[in-house]
């Protein structure tokens, strides 16, 4: 792969109105489009880790993105110089170092558009949904998964968030048209973690890039172009791995953060758990950075903080991101070939000297935050609100647009759908055959649902249950 197609500024609808007076490059209007967007600011109500939470202070979808993206840009500008000083790639040219900087802070901005409210358990409810149901629905006498082709169903069983997020961005916004954002390919390559489908996820290949899906069959076309414009052909951009390690840094030390201040769990434990983990694969690195959040404490009691403890967390949670970035850094620059030639198969964060911390960290969440009680309750309620708004609107799109009769409540379910997407979906059916059909009016269910925020999924269930909510 080669930086002069990685950096590809085109975009899929090649519409472009040049003025004397704007001076931005195509990465600078692409930011502007993503914070001007709607789909943006509907991360304000979406889930990072609380579902619901009144607190001001804990992170949302919109926040963590926020993170990510700075993250992200910090580690594009490591890489530039790394690669202009150290590793002294030719092809690698003094513009492309702004470049880079600028797709990264635009996609740590992307990288969760595309996820369902309550976080990532939604994707888990949609995933389990369809593999109970869709074999025992019907569409004029036969079973959905026999009407259906294979990768059409596997899109369904693996639905992800990710992949939401491309076509949310090449689709479903809608800007102008049919093309979403109409964002650069550059930036569209970056936010595709993995360059397979639904029918070539392979858990135990040894490569991240098949871990999941990275495209709907539906929108195979805008995949290939951006794969063809970049050159990376089925390969992972090499930016991929930095924004994957910018969201890395950022959830694992936030959820700790987040945990603190919701008092999941205190300083002294979350001291106890780090010194204690994995003892003897400790490095000297490990240590010292642990060591860091003891100083911290200390500092504070010096200072005589009223909560010592949770100074100590926020404050060295500062510097120990500051160590993942050096830490990526160096691993993106050990790498460096195997990233360009497409065959490095594992996460720059694990592979880096904080590699260890960072997996400490996300243990010591999932057990002190993530299975405590009020999340677990949420999360039993969330499945119920999923469950009900696909059995309901599922039920409804599969007469949708064909010449079978559709009940009164199923054309008032309909009509609920955005109209935007509805037009996506006349768009996008245009001379398609049944089966296509059918498979596009499961995805506008999906688009829609994974389109509302935390609250407005929440309050639709209410609502359609009969029970009064006051918006």
């Amino acid at each position: 792969m080669e930086w002069k197609k990685l950096l590809c500024d085109e975009r899929i609808r090649s519409f472009r109105r040049q003025s004397a007076a704007d001076l931005r490059t195509e990465f600078e209007k692409d930011y502007h489009r993503i914070i001007g967007s709607a789909s943006f600011r509907r991360l304000q109500d979406k889930t990072q880790v609380f579902p619901l939470d009144r607190s001001d202070f804990v992170r949302t979808r919109l926040t963590h993105s926020l993170e990510v993206s700075s993250l992200a840009k910090s580690l594009g500008q490591n890489i530039g110089q790394k690669i202009q000083m150290e590793i002294r790639d030719d092809s690698f040219l003094p513009e492309h170092k702004a470049a880079v900087c600028d797709i990264l802070q635009c996609a740590g901005l992307l990288h969760d558009i595309g996820n369902p409210p309550f976080g990532h358990f939604g994707e888990a409810a949609i995933q389990d949904w369809f593999r109970k149901n869709l074999g025992e629905l019907e569409f004029k006498g036969k079973p959905l998964t026999e009407l259906l082709s294979d990768q059409m169903v596997q899109d369904f069983y693996h639905f992800e968030g990710n992949t939401q997020a491309f076509r949310v961005v090449t689709r479903l916004h809608f800007l102008v048209d049919e093309h979403g954002m109409n964002l650069t390919k550059a930036l569209l390559g970056t936010i595709i973690k993995y360059p397979v489908s639904s029918v070539e996820i392979d858990k135990e290949s040894g490569d991240i890039r098949t871990k999941k899906m990275g495209y709907f069959f539906a929108d195979r076309e805008n995949f290939w172009d951006v794969q063809e414009a970049t050159g990376t052909n089925g390969r992972r951009h090499p930016l991929a791995f930095l924004l994957e390690a910018a969201d890395d840094i950022a959830y694992r030390t936030a959820d700790i953060e987040d945990a603190v201040k919701k008092g999941c769990i205190s300083y002294e434990t979350l001291f106890r758990e780090l010194t204690g983990y994995r003892a003897k694969e400790q490095g000297d690195a490990y240590k010292r950075v642990v060591s860091w959040l003891e100083d911290k404490y200390n500092k504070a009691l010096e200072k005589g903080y009223a909560d010592p403890g949770q100074y100590a967390v926020q404050n060295w949670i500062i510097s120990a991101q500051g160590q993942m970035i050096a830490g990526v850094t160096d691993s993106f620059v050990r790498h460096y070939g195997e990233i360009m030639e497409g065959t490095y198969g594992q996460d720059l964060a694990s592979a880096s000297s904080m590699g260890l911390l960072m997996e400490a960290l996300g243990d010591i969440a999932y057990r002190y935050a993530f299975q405590t009680r009020p999340i677990l309750q949420l999360e039993i309620g969330a499945q119920r609100i999923f469950e009900f708004l696909l059995e309901r609107f599922v039920d409804a799109v599969l007469p949708y647009d064909t010449e079978l009769p559709m009940t009164q409540v199923q054309e008032k379910l309909v009509a609920l759908i955005s109209e935007n997407y509805r037009r996506i979906y006349k768009l996008c059916s245009q001379g398609k055959g049944e089966e296509e059909k059918l498979y596009l009016r499961l995805l506008l269910v999906t688009d829609y649902i994974c389109g509302m925020t935390d609250s407005y999924a929440r309050d639709m269930y209410q609502e359609l249950n009969g029970i009064y909510v006051i918006r």
